[in-house]
């Protein structure tokens, strides 16, 4: 099955429970991954590697950009090319 990889990458932080440390899962429309938490990243690096590694089981590759999500997580967008430009504009006083 070809899974396309133009398909968002979100990832989330999965707080510590009783059983298990922190963790940062990434999903997309084809499946998800949890890993465990490494202390030894920061927050984005910890997102980021959750991403690459998602990418990585697909086979997916090319530029990927990243954005912050209200909570705790991150969105990952591929864009080999900009799918459109926004232009900076004067505001009125």
């Amino acid at each position: 099955m070809t899974v396309d990889a133009r398909q968002a990458i979100q990832t989330k932080y999965i707080g510590p429970s009783n059983f298990r440390g922190s963790r940062v899962k990434a999903s997309a429309e084809a499946g998800s991954i949890t890993l465990h938490w490494d202390h030894a990243l920061n927050s984005e690096e910890n997102h980021t590697r959750a991403a690459k590694t998602f990418a990585d089981k697909y086979g997916w590759s090319g530029n990927w950009h990243i954005g912050a999500l209200p909570g705790r997580g991150y969105a990952f967008v591929w864009a080999d090319e900009p799918a459109f430009i926004i232009e900076k504009t004067q505001v009125a006083a």
